[in-house]
């Protein structure tokens, strides 16, 4: 299939079409990632525009629950929605372990939800450095929400805010004393933190955890991205299915106060901006893997080892053989 019969495809929402061309992004091979890019310029004019939500949270917390229940609310609203899904990656085949795909069995059946696990390589933190590019093919095929799941708490975050238009931070009920637990960092990114599990003989715990992250983020520094009352947090029961109707309601009040001031289409901006100075980087890195370059690393290691050069100037020769100028 040539690239532009596979973007045709795409724009009138095929499925099979649109896996395809993940895969396509996926690949490290430089004759896909030409053709890769080809597609995204293609698909570029159409300019289609999804609710990009990234989700996280600690493990254990019910994030695929949390993410199946509300897709499944998503579509019966008539909403076409697509996950994808960041697994660990297996360090003997490579694939995902944890297979969002089969733990999502009701959600993957659904003719308008779309699920797209992916195994996180050897990336930071879980998150595949091609999500941002299968976030774009699946705007392109007409998705109106786009759910991105991160493997779990960590660094991972600060990334999938750089693809992101709202942040979830998904939490267990528990004591005051998970707040420790938790890095300000992410609690500052956190447009909207949910308690999970608010249910059962939890549901008491999950109100008071839910009133100590409210009291938490009222001491932060106000955003300039947000409304008042923002950042918030709320109760769900991804089980019960509660809950999940308030929360969208705050997203799309998040959403459409963002996109009347101005600051959606600044964030998306910066973003672009963002991944344009991160592909560079991810390019001239590229550089040190060559055959070629990994011989003039092994020969200025030699002469760095055996005292005949220091360190910078190690750096400096093999920089000056590959034309990379130093600052």
């Amino acid at each position: 299939m040539d690239i532009a019969e596979l973007r045709d495809r795409i724009l009138k929402q095929d499925r099979r079409a649109l896996a395809r061309a993940i895969t396509l992004v996926e690949s490290g091979r430089s004759d896909h990632r030409a053709q890769a890019a080809g597609l995204l310029d293609a698909l570029r004019p159409a300019n289609r525009q999804a609710v990009r939500i990234g989700l996280s949270g600690t493990p254990g917390v019910g994030k695929s629950t949390f993410i199946e229940s509300f897709g499944m609310f998503l579509t019966a609203q008539g909403l076409r929605v697509a996950v994808l899904a960041v697994d660990p990656s297996s360090a003997r085949s490579g694939g995902s372990i944890l297979g969002d795909k089969t733990r999502m069995e009701r959600l993957s059946r659904d003719p308008n939800a779309f699920i797209r696990p992916s195994p996180s390589q050897t990336h930071l933190g879980g998150v595949a450095r091609r999500t941002r590019e299968a976030v774009a093919l699946c705007e392109a095929a007409n998705f109106d929400v786009v759910l991105i799941e991160t493997v779990g708490v960590g660094q991972s975050e600060t990334v999938v805010a750089e693809m992101s238009d709202l942040f979830l931070l998904l939490l267990a009920p528990a004591g005051g004393d998970e707040l420790q637990g938790v890095k300000r960092g992410i609690m500052e990114m956190a447009d909207l933190i949910l308690v999970n599990k608010a249910d059962g003989d939890l549901k008491a715990t999950a109100t008071r955890t839910c009133a100590d992250y409210a009291g938490a983020l009222r001491l932060l520094r106000k955003r300039p991205q947000d409304p008042d009352g923002f950042p918030k947090a709320m109760t769900v029961s991804a089980i019960e299915e509660r809950g999940l109707s308030d929360a969208w309601e705050e997203m799309n009040t998040l959403v459409t106060w963002r996109r009347e001031s101005g600051q959606w289409d600044m964030s998306r901006a910066a973003q672009a901006r963002h991944w344009f100075t991160e592909e560079l980087r991810q390019a001239v890195l590229a550089q040190l893997e060559t055959p070629a370059a990994q011989q003039e690393i092994t020969a200025a290691a030699t002469d760095l080892a055996e005292n005949r050069l220091s360190v910078s100037a190690a750096a400096e020769q093999v920089l000056t053989a590959l034309k990379i100028t130093q600052r």
